[in-house]
């Protein structure tokens, strides 16, 4: 898949599966399992054991989902995730050469940034898209709307705090996409491999970026949060 199908492929979904767990099993099946609901974009983080291993298991297995490599510091660690066949590389920190080396390789990049200087510099660099971490905590989608309005053209992933009831909300704000964990794939769901409930959730975020996309917010008192039994 070239860089422009990948790129193409997240802002359609508009959402991106941050998967962090304590073992190559738990983030396998929390990856085969979000993308059974529907996300079939996953973020595999290089702090999970093992993770250059499950980025290509995942990416011999399953072509059609679109794999990449969160957590990548530097170049090193960004070309052994290429050698396991990554489609995207991101970092939650504003890491320059990560993305020079990224526009070399042609893949698709999303750097981490936080303030307006961060966010331009990113893209003025090279980046397919600025992901914007820890947004929840300084503003959460009206701070999304205020870099949406200062840099229009910048494709930018809310990520870091994205709960059901602000989904929609980020992605009217001006948010391309979404970066989502553990509101997405929970610990406890993974832990007693409740595929079902990953499943129901997954299909709840990707109809949330739906309505937003179409002009749709739910009020936040009235979205139902009960799990399925």
């Amino acid at each position: 898949m070239k860089k422009e199908e990948v790129r193409k492929r997240i802002e359609e979904i508009g959402i991106v599966a941050a998967i962090r767990e304590h073992s190559k099993e738990n983030a396998l099946f929390a990856a085969e399992e979000v993308s059974q609901g529907g996300v079939p974009i996953v973020e595999i983080s290089l702090t999970t054991p093992a993770a250059t291993e499950v980025i290509s298991d995942l990416a011999k297995k399953y072509p059609e989902m679109i794999v990449g490599a969160g957590s990548v510091l530097n170049v090193e660690l960004a070309q052994a995730c290429l050698d396991a066949r990554a489609r995207f590389l991101t970092s939650d920190a504003r890491r320059l050469p990560l993305v020079e080396f990224a526009v070399q390789k042609e893949i698709v990049v999303f750097p981490g940034a936080l303030t307006p200087s961060e966010v331009i510099t990113a893209w003025e660099s090279g980046a397919d898209f600025v992901k914007v971490v820890p947004c929840a905590l300084i503003g959460g989608e009206k701070y999304i709307a205020s870099l949406h309005k200062m840099f229009p053209q910048i494709p930018l992933i809310a990520a870091g705090g994205v709960l059901q009831q602000t989904a929609a909300e980020y992605i009217a704000a001006g948010a391309s996409a979404l970066g989502i964990g553990s509101e997405l794939i929970p610990a406890q769901a993974v832990r007693h491999r409740e595929a079902g409930r990953i499943h129901e959730l997954a299909r709840r975020f990707v109809g949330f970026v739906k309505n937003a996309r179409e002009g749709v917010l739910p009020y936040r008192e009235g979205i139902n949060l009960k799990m399925p039994d």
